[in-house]
């Protein structure tokens, strides 16, 4: 539908020079060592001033709410055209609608628009990507195709460190904003990753920089996957194969090739963990049966049928609030 940075065979420009338009297969115009450089370069932070926050989770009085960072996809194309110049790289989009289901959270009958993106850098290669957004959001095809473009990016290492960040808590003001927003840590900015600092579990190094663990990508890859794998059993086969499902489309976790897309869903089994141990502390106050209406209002049997980490926050919650008011 949309594409930056058409190519031209008669460009003089040596990243150019050996690519046809429309061609299939590109064939690398850069050396190895200059291949390696230019990777570097797209996992390198962006700059704290390109840095904003958003609320994923709040608290139940709203006071309080979990933030990450984020860029803006101008950031994105910012160094792509730093790097590569603005004909150095295209993109392609292409928008698909689901069908009508069933939202969990309100119930409410909705389909989602689903956006594929294809990023090319000429001389590097084609990585797509896929965002989605509900139907009834006024601007669900701008954020599901900046979403689509980001995940792109991050197939090459641009952006990708943003997925290392758990979330920190901070007071909400009455529009639920932050308050004041947190320091970055040092191996999320240039200067502290061009020191070597690395977020633990990357792979590199901790993020105090008091040490490195250094593996190949390979092993890197191993490790992760067998880290999700031990969630199965943890989550239970509900949540386990529906976090596998919805994040990566694939029933099992050594299908997925993409590193920075293992951590995403090695996360949230995580944030599944997490919302087990809560429900489990509820209902030892409250007996199990208070959490029989709970899940008949949520239209499931028993907690094992449970595949999303949306239901089980709502049960949660709802088992949290019979919890005090019990007491």
């Amino acid at each position: 539908m949309s594409s930056n940075g058409h190519a031209d065979a008669g460009s003089a420009n040596p990243r150019e020079s050996s690519l046809v338009p429309g061609s299939a297969v590109m064939e690398p115009v850069t050396s190895p060592e200059e291949i390696k450089r230019l990777v570097r370069e797209l996992e390198f932070p962006f700059e704290a001033t390109s840095i904003e926050w958003r609320v994923t989770n709040t608290s139940q009085d709203r006071t309080c709410g979990q933030i990450v960072p984020y860029a803006d996809q101008r950031a994105y194309t910012d160094r792509l055209n730093t790097l590569f110049t603005p004909a150095g790289w295209t993109r392609r989009y292409s928008i698909h609608t689901s069908a009508n289901f069933e939202r969990s959270k309100d119930q409410k009958i909705v389909a989602k628009v689903l956006v594929t993106c294809e990023l090319t850098i000429f001389g590097l290669g084609s990585h797509s990507a896929t965002g989605e957004e509900w139907a009834d959001n006024d601007n669900a095809g701008t954020s599901a195709e900046a979403q689509a473009f980001k995940r792109a990016c991050s197939c090459f290492g641009l952006g990708r460190y943003l997925y290392y960040f758990e979330g920190v808590w901070v007071d909400l003001d009455e529009r639920k904003r932050p308050k004041s927003i947190p320091q970055l840590p040092s191996w999320a900015t240039p200067t502290g990753w061009a020191q070597g600092l690395r977020p633990n579990g990357s792979g590199r190094s901790n993020a105090s920089g008091n040490g490195a663990n250094t593996h190949n990508g390979g092993s890197q890859t191993a490790s992760l996957v067998k880290e999700i794998e031990r969630m199965a059993e943890l989550l239970g086969r509900g949540l386990y194969r529906g976090l596998l499902r919805d994040m990566a489309r694939v029933w099992n976790p050594r299908e997925i090739q993409d590193v920075s897309l293992q951590q995403r869903v090695f996360e949230h089994m995580r944030s599944g963990e997490r919302g087990l141990r809560r429900l489990e502390a509820a209902r030892d106050k409250v007996g199990p049966e208070a959490l029989v209406p709970i899940l008949k209002a949520n239209r499931l049997t028993s907690i094992e049928r449970v595949d999303n980490l949306e239901t089980l926050k709502r049960i949660v919650v709802e088992l949290e609030r019979a919890a005090e008011s019990h007491f």
